[in-house]
């Protein structure tokens, strides 16, 4: 009888990147996680931004030094872009970089998690802030030179080893955790509209994360940002850093972003205003369900977007494009953000409906709008 077995072939396989290989946490843990650095690599390029590099410098050196591993520190500067990839690499090559560790908030740990990458070394990520979840994914956004959006890598894993110091975190400006908030809550808004309908085990599971991910910042948020480092303060930081890194791990590329990141990615192009990424989301968010009321007459993302609004309003995410420092944002530069936002690879086409630069732009101008406009589509 012939043999009717097969070998799958490479078209078939799916690949996950569910999570780091190792999660340490909790308050002044890093001084004690050094060994497990170690374990990685003995000669370490340590890659964060200019501030970060000055306030921890010093105290990093003395906790690697006990360990007798070989740093060098290098700075990415503003933004994880070809140019400082380059010149990384270039460093770590010099150094003889055994292991790369990513030090500060989102773009810091992106480009050292695609240096590791690129150069298939081991990464560690240590976070210092709940800005965003780039501590955990395997995932990396690259920037042009002045901050506007490019393109995102799928990485070939998450990182090795991820240290979230409780400690560490809380010295980074309450805006920040704020941010992480905007950021993680998008996670059900996009995943629901996006993965909701798959029948996929585990993107049944990541949609369903997502959704105990919103509950929990709806009902922790605002007493976790009145009480910086309580134990309520502390699940919402893990809501945000390792809950939302999860989702997409579980669900894939499909459950992790449509309309919010797609907005976000727009308005990066718009230059001089100063506001960071989650706070773009939470506000891609309010755009994406305007987009829902007004072209589907979805009266659920009514509700929602009423609900987010008050949720916003209660721990300071903006509600309108003016919250972002663009209150006297030209037509043109509208138009810009919203045709770079409708680009043919954009996620915002993971939406089940067509979207016209010109709905949104009604969109984003109307984020604040008390009651439901259906505009006919087509």
């Amino acid at each position: 009888m012939p043999n009717q077995s097969s070998t799958p072939t490479a078209s078939s396989l799916l690949t996950l990147t569910i999570a780091p290989a190792q999660v340490i946490r909790g308050g002044g843990v890093l001084s004690s996680t050094v060994a497990d650095i170690a374990k990685l690599g003995t000669r370490p390029l340590i890659v964060a931004g200019n501030r970060t590099l000055g306030i921890c410098q010093e105290s990093l050196q003395e906790i690697f030094q006990a360990q007798e591993l070989q740093t060098t520190s290098v700075s990415y500067g503003a933004d994880c872009c070809e140019v400082t990839l380059k010149a990384l690499r270039k460093a770590a090559k010099e150094h003889k970089a055994d292991v790369i560790i990513g030090v500060g908030g989102g773009k810091a740990l992106d480009t050292a998690k695609l240096v590791g990458h690129q150069l298939q070394l081991p990464v560690v990520t240590i976070p210092t802030s709940a800005a965003t979840c780039a501590g955990w994914t395997a995932l990396s956004n690259v920037y042009s030179e002045s901050g506007a959006f490019l393109y995102d890598v799928a990485l070939s894993r998450c990182p090795d080893l991820l240290i979230l110091d409780y400690d560490l975190i809380q010295t980074a400006p309450q805006r920040t955790l704020v941010a992480g908030i905007g950021d993680a809550i998008a996670k059900w808004y996009e995943a629901s509209v996006s993965s909701g309908h798959l029948q996929d085990t585990l993107v049944i599971a990541a949609v369903q994360l997502a959704r105990v991910l919103r509950d929990i910042l709806f009902q922790k948020a605002a007493a976790a940002l009145q009480s910086p480092g309580s134990e309520v303060w502390r699940e919402v930081v893990d809501a945000t850093v390792l809950s939302a890194g999860l989702i997409g791990g579980l669900g894939g590329a499909q459950c992790r972003t449509v309309a919010a990141h797609a907005v976000h990615n727009g308005l990066t192009h718009l230059s001089g205003y100063a506001s960071i990424h989650g706070e773009k989301v939470a506000y891609g968010i309010l755009v994406q369900l305007r987009l829902e009321e007004m072209l589907q007459g979805n009266q659920l993302a009514d509700a929602a977007r009423q609900q987010l609004l008050k949720f916003y309003a209660e721990i300071g995410l903006p509600q309108k494009l003016a919250d972002l420092g663009l209150g006297n944002i030209t037509l043109a530069e509208l138009q810009t953000a919203a045709e770079i936002t409708l680009a043919p690879n954009s996620d915002i086409h993971r939406l089940p409906f067509p979207v016209a630069w010109e709905h949104l732009m009604a969109a984003m101008i109307s984020t604040t709008a008390p009651n439901q406009l259906k505009i006919k589509n087509g």
